[in-house]
């Protein structure tokens, strides 16, 4: 079978599973529950707590002991076991610890799923540039089918949501021992350091200024995706507050909605091979940044009426935001590290931007909002997005006097090409 087609496969679930119940899981919260909405924001935390171990100790030992494609689908057979039981929590509390197994085991994947990928386009002599973004793709299309899958069958608000994604992550824990084998790359040496035995040297990456910017300016934008997913659906739900928009459309499926944004990752991802080879790494993540910008600006003026065509292009911009630093940034980290450590770097780059970028989005925007944004009227989604929107500024200015990198389109090509 082509490699590209089984890859395909592989993107398909991994991204199908989180968006099964990732964006509707508010509605079953509050909608089916009742729960305090106080503790709702811990529930997003989950993937941030996570991330700031498990990628990297799953990188590690992908780098040294297991097979990558071997460890990636055990984690997924057991992030399927524990997602089916999560119907049967019966208080928030509880809620949350299920919650936070299921993360453990699934957000290491996200960077188990790169470094197979580029190790199985690497053995086929690929060029992982021009050929990884037209499958990873596919990981956004599951993740909108997942999302319509969900909507359309009436259980935006259900358990059956959780029962959808544990039997594709079990499919795809399956399937995965089916991938070629990537297997570890570091070899045992009496001469190794402590370090080097526990498989850490993934850190010593941080005396790298250039890496080191790069890892913390991760961090600053992977709290604004968190923004997104946690307040985007519940920002569109809100509008039922308002009688004018009480029966729009906006507000019936505001699940659907909220999927341009996946549609619309489709499209940039096809053209990050273009971006980057023609502006260059840093450049491609300053459009990114620039697009938080205008993704929060436009949400902060849109409404369900006249402003319904800025809640449309902010779903639209929303491709390049994420897209062009997430998969740019994956990017940048295989061809900026030595490849005895790729795993373990993923792992590191996914810590910071899942992991301490989502705790630090969570735990700062869910005190400014309840501080400053709510009254007893409901949220000021007015000023919530446009103090987003100046974070975001705020950060992309500081990335382009900060970042230093000189653009060499051969360079990259040479890099990630065998």
């Amino acid at each position: 079978m082509n490699i590209k087609f089984r890859l395909i496969v592989m993107n398909f679930f991994q991204f199908f599973v989180w968006g099964a119940w990732l964006i509707t899981v508010a509605n079953y919260w509050f909608g089916t529950k009742g729960w305090d909405g106080a503790q709702f924001g811990a529930i997003f935390s989950t993937m941030g707590i996570a991330s700031i171990f498990m990628p990297t100790i799953c990188g590690i030992i992908a780098d040294r002991w297991v097979n990558a494609e071997k460890l990636y689908g055990i984690l997924h057979i057991l992030g399927g076991l524990t997602l089916l039981s999560v119907p049967l929590v019966d208080n928030p509390v509880t809620f949350f610890w299920v919650i936070l197994l299921a993360m453990v085991f699934y957000m290491p994947t996200i960077a188990l799923s790169n470094s197979v990928a580029y190790n199985a386009l690497k053995k086929s002599e690929l060029d992982v540039v021009k050929d990884f973004p037209p499958i990873r793709v596919w990981g956004t299309i599951g993740f909108i089918v997942a999302m319509w899958i969900t909507n359309l069958t009436g259980n935006k608000a259900s358990e059956n949501q959780f029962y959808i994604a544990a039997v594709a992550a079990i499919f795809l824990g399956i399937y995965s021992f089916t991938l070629p084998k990537c297997i570890p790359q570091q070899e045992t040496s009496e001469n190794k350091s402590f370090v080097e035995l526990l498989g850490l040297s993934s850190f010593k990456l941080f005396a790298n200024y250039k890496l080191a910017l790069f890892f913390i300016f991760s961090m600053f934008l992977g709290a604004a995706l968190q923004l997104t997913n946690a307040y985007g659906d519940v920002f569109l739900d809100d509008f039922k507050l308002n009688p004018l928009y009480t029966d729009s459309f906006v507000v019936k499926y505001s699940t659907i909605i909220m999927s341009i944004s996946q549609i619309s990752e489709t499209v940039f991802i096809l053209a990050i091979p273009f971006f980057l080879k023609r502006f260059g790494i840093k450049m491609v993540m300053l459009f990114s940044m620039v697009a938080w910008v205008l993704r929060f600006g436009l949400f902060a003026y849109g409404d369900p009426g006249d402003g319904l065509w800025m809640i449309i292009l902010s779903c639209i911009v929303y491709g390049m935001a994420f897209d062009f630093f997430n998969i740019s940034g994956s990017l940048f980290v295989e061809t900026s590290t030595d490849s005895k450590i790729r795993s373990s770097a993923q792992g590191l780059f996914m810590m910071m931007t899942n992991g301490f970028g989502a705790i630090f989005g969570s735990v700062v925007s869910g005190y400014l909002i309840d501080r400053f944004f709510t009254t007893a009227a409901g949220k000021d989604w007015h000023s919530i997005w446009l103090t987003f929107a100046i974070y975001s500024l705020v950060i992309a200015i500081a990335f382009a006097i900060l970042f230093k990198h000189k653009h060499n389109p051969e360079e990259i090509k040479e890099t990630i090409t065998h």
